[in-house]
C-alpha cells in the first residue's frame, strides 16, 4: 500500500509533470506513482473525452479513494502500463464517487462512469498493491504465466 501524501511540497508537484509525460510515453490514460517507483498516493487520469483515442486534459489527484461504488458491472478489456503486452477481461463497477485531494490542497468529491470510472479503480488498485492479473481467476492466471514469465524475463515490470 502507498503512503498517504500529507503535505504538497514542490517536490509532490514536481512529479506531476514528470508522471504525465511518463504516461503519455508509454501511451497510458492513467498512471500510479507506485508504478514509477513512487510509493506515495499520487495518480494521474486522462479526463479526456475519449482518452484512448485522443489526449485529453491530464489531472492529479491525491490520497483518492472510492466512497460510493454502483452495483452495476461490466466486463471490458484492461492493459496496464506495468505489464505491457497483457490484456485482461476484467470486472469493474460502472460508476464510482471518489475522495481525494487536489495540488491546491483542496478536498474533493468526483463522480465518476464509463472509461473515467475504469481509470479510477485501475490507478487505486495500484496504490493499494494490486495489478490486474490479480483481478483475474487462479485458471487464467495460470493461462497467461508463460506471458508473465516472458515479460519477467526481460525486465518489463515496473
Amino acid at each position: 500500500r502507498a503512503q498517504d501524501v500529507f503535505s504538497i511540497t514542490p517536490e509532490i508537484k514536481n512529479l506531476i509533470p514528470q508522471m504525465v509525460e511518463t504516461m503519455y510515453a508509454n501511451k497510458g490514460i492513467g498512471l500510479a506513482a507506485p508504478q514509477i517507483g513512487i510509493s506515495k498516493r499520487i495518480i494521474i487520469v486522462d479526463a479526456g473525452p475519449n482518452p484512448r483515442k485522443q489526449r485529453g486534459k491530464p489531472l492529479a489527484f491525491l490520497n483518492p479513494r472510492i466512497v460510493k461504488a454502483s452495483k452495476e458491472e461490466k466486463i471490458e478489456e484492461e492493459g496496464c502500463l506495468s505489464l505491457p503486452g497483457i490484456f485482461l477481461k476484467i470486472k469493474r463497477v460502472k460508476l464510482v464517487e471518489i475522495a481525494c485531494q487536489t495540488l491546491k490542497g483542496e478536498e474533493v468529491k468526483i463522480q465518476a462512469g464509463g472509461l473515467t470510472a475504469r481509470i479510477f479503480q485501475h490507478e487505486i488498485d495500484h496504490l493499494n498493491g494490486i495489478l490486474i492479473i490479480k483481478r483475474i481467476s487462479p485458471l487464467k492466471r495460470l493461462r497467461i504465466k508463460k506471458q508473465l514469465k516472458e515479460l519477467a524475463d526481460r525486465g518489463g515490470t515496473r
